[in-house]
């Protein structure tokens, strides 16, 4: 579990951010990540909807509370060490982004989990934190058993409705772009199911595949410099880079205008594979 507390942002450092974030620069890197440069993916990443609770807390400089719920790849197996995790990273690059603003990040991640086993333990892992803003990723561990997208369509379905219920902001974190993922027949549809529950549920979604599989066929970067040894873990890197883009992402949709919360997201449709 990794906490942060984090300043309010100032209006200068704010538009010089989400200019910077708009037009997809390299996002400058700690000098303790070895790798390539961590590319801004706005036209992917950026939320179709605006947080609306998160803005709201920052709005008012209240404390925000961010869960990361999920697997080993939120636990953060293949990272060297606690704060290499994606959660820890988050919370870093939420420091250098909302700057006073004070935000505690919980990791709630469990090496091995499905969706109904993250079900299970919602009330004492999601709930009785009171967050303010969930990340659920999930979906590699139902490809990598087999299950039906059926199921996996009721349960996260039952775990969204839960939270919006509350007035919980969600995204949706999709499976990771890697060799042990990619061999599964189903990851397709279950990457497309994902961005359509977000969509139809009102959460929004970080398309972490689609992330990693465009640092792959359009930026040319090996598959082992962001995948390890296993097939099928991160690593420092892109735990790194996926952060601090997740980060990003969040601090435009909860600074966005109230004016724009229905602007469209530039990121294509995607539909179930037949």
């Amino acid at each position: 579990m990794s906490r942060s507390v984090l300043p309010w942002p100032r209006a200068a450092g704010l538009a010089a951010f989400l200019g910077a974030f708009l037009l997809g620069p390299a996002i400058p890197a700690s000098a303790t990540d070895a790798g390539p440069p961590c590319r801004s993916q706005s036209d992917l990443t950026r939320f179709a909807d605006r947080l609306a609770r998160t803005a709201d807390r920052i709005a008012k400089r209240q404390p925000l509370t961010i869960v990361a719920l999920g697997s080993s790849s939120t636990a953060g197996a293949g990272a060297s060490s606690p704060d290499a995790s994606y959660p820890s990273r988050l919370a870093a690059r939420l420091h250098e982004t909302l700057p006073d603003q004070p935000i505690t990040v919980l990791n709630r991640g469990v090496n091995g989990e499905d969706v109904q086993e993250m079900l299970a333990r919602f009330e004492a892992s999601v709930l009785a934190e009171k967050p303010d803003l969930v990340l659920w990723q999930t979906g590699t561990n139902a490809l990598l058993r087999g299950h039906s997208l059926d199921t996996v369509r009721t349960l996260v379905s039952e775990g969204v409705a839960r939270l919006k219920a509350l007035g919980v902001d969600v995204v949706l974190i999709d499976p990771q772009y890697a060799p042990a993922v990619l061999a599964k027949p189903q990851v397709t549809a279950m990457v497309a199911l994902l961005a359509t529950m977000a969509r139809d549920g009102h959460a929004d979604l970080f398309p972490r595949f689609a992330v990693m599989k465009r640092w792959h066929e359009i930026e040319n970067i090996p598959v082992e410099t962001f995948v390890g040894p296993d097939g099928l873990h991160m690593n420092d890197w892109s735990y790194a880079c996926c952060a601090r883009l997740l980060a990003d992402a969040i601090t435009e949709a909860a600074t966005r205008p109230s004016t724009m919360a229905s602007a469209p997201s530039t990121r294509p449709a995607l539909r179930p594979a037949p």
